[in-house]
């Protein structure tokens, strides 16, 4: 598996996570804590991987256009991670305010995946050899066992 293909897996299952929570009820506070648990170490991983690995990767053999893509999915990450994510685990899972976030942040994600998918990671392909994308994913498997352990660890 190329590094592209792992995101893409990433944003499956991100996606299949956030279809799940968003399609929950008030009533199903314990899947909603549990889904939003998977969603936040998903979401940890995936954005840690791209930002240290992927981007980086892609920004310095592109030019400044690429470096643009950089900066703008840079920023979405950062929406995510430092408003709509912390705002959303404040949030009681039995209310309505509750899944209006849930909704925000699918549709933030959903926007994210699909630029991605439609202009970064083709413009990826062009940029970067097999075996870049195939050492990059290398990468970015350890790195996302290493978060994972340390999660659980946390959780512990």
């Amino acid at each position: 598996m190329n590094a592209i293909e792992l995101l893409k897996q990433d944003h499956e299952v991100v996606k299949k996570l956030l279809t799940e929570l968003s399609e929950s009820t008030e009533r199903a506070v314990k899947k909603r804590t549990e889904l939003l648990r998977r969603i936040e170490l998903e979401l940890t991983q995936h954005t840690a991987i791209e930002e240290e690995i992927f981007y980086p990767a892609l920004k310095q053999a592109g030019e400044k256009e690429d470096a643009k893509m950089y900066f703008e999915a840079k920023e979405e990450h950062r929406t995510v991670d430092s408003l709509v994510l912390p705002d959303l685990k404040k949030t009681q899972p039995d209310s309505v305010e509750f899944s209006g976030r849930v909704k925000v942040l699918k549709e933030l994600l959903e926007h994210h995946i699909e630029e991605e998918e439609e202009e970064m990671f083709p413009r990826a392909e062009e940029l970067l050899d097999h075996a870049t994308l195939d050492r990059l994913a290398t990468a970015m498997q350890q790195l996302k066992k290493d978060i994972k352990a340390s999660w659980e660890q946390r959780a512990a």
